[in-house]
């Protein structure tokens, strides 16, 4: 066997390699990548009716696609997305984008290389929330945010006007996600691709802490291999891998997203 006398650092650099030679990246439209989002997170438990937002930032204009306010996540198709301006205003003059977009203006003005934010309140990190506590990595498949989560302690209340924009924003630092006391979960992304794994695994970090809560005390992850790990799974490579095997679970599901 030719790999045996390999160094761990030297695998980890040819998997990379292989994964970004040999894993194509799914065709899909910008447009379908949202709809699709929004299906697959109704799929894995972030429904809450018409509470959350997904958006998308649109270059080089200044504006984004979201869902029409009044459809659940369940009801999102490529076709029935919105593109709105800074103010929420539709470029179509059609429906209305939900109120609470507002807050993503803010994120998107601060934060010019995100490109994907992902608002939701699903059932784990809602209670999670309402132990007005940080999350917790602890657990090897919850690494993409390890030291990357933020903690938002005070709730501003209904995030429609601009002062919880500026709240939410700053917040959110140089991390990717942040769990918002009393409420839920934001995350972001470079790509929407990052973005949705995000936004799946700070909901599957949140129900784990909640049951190793349950049985005992969590005991920390050793920080150079949790970053290590962190590394690993979060290239552009890995999420758009991630991506394309959640849409193919989603297409079963709901076929008429597209």
């Amino acid at each position: 066997m030719k790999t045996a006398t390999l160094p761990k650092q030297e695998l980890m650099r040819t998997a990379q390699e292989r994964m970004t030679d040999l894993i194509e990246d799914a065709a899909l439209t910008e447009r379908q990548k949202l709809a699709l989002t929004c299906r697959i997170l109704f799929d894995k438990g972030h429904d809450a009716g018409l509470a959350g937002q997904i958006t998308c930032r649109r270059e080089p204009s200044e504006t984004f696609l979201t869902q029409r306010f009044g459809l659940g996540f369940d009801e999102i198709t490529a076709e029935n997305l919105l593109e709105v301006d800074q103010d929420l205003i539709p470029l179509d003059g059609e429906g209305m984008a939900n109120p609470a977009n507002r807050f993503h203006t803010w994120i998107y003005k601060e934060h010019p290389d995100v490109n994907c934010i992902i608002h939701t309140h699903p059932t784990h990190v809602a209670a999670l929330s309402m132990l007005r506590m940080p999350l917790t990595i602890a657990q090897m498949d919850t690494c993409g945010l390890y030291e990357d989560c933020a903690f938002l302690s005070d709730w501003p209340g209904v995030p429609v006007g601009n002062e919880e924009g500026v709240i939410i924003s700053k917040s959110l630092g140089k991390n990717r996600a942040v769990l918002l006391a009393h409420h839920g979960q934001l995350v972001v992304g470079k790509t929407i691709e990052e973005a949705c794994n995000l936004a799946i695994l700070i909901e599957r970090a949140a129900q784990l802490q909640l049951l190793a809560m349950s049985a005992g005390q969590i005991q920390p992850l050793p920080q150079s291999l949790a970053r290590e790990a962190h590394d690993w799974v979060s290239t552009d490579k890995r999420n758009k891998a991630n991506f394309a095997y959640y849409v193919r679970q989603a297409l079963k599901n709901h076929p008429d997203c597209l």
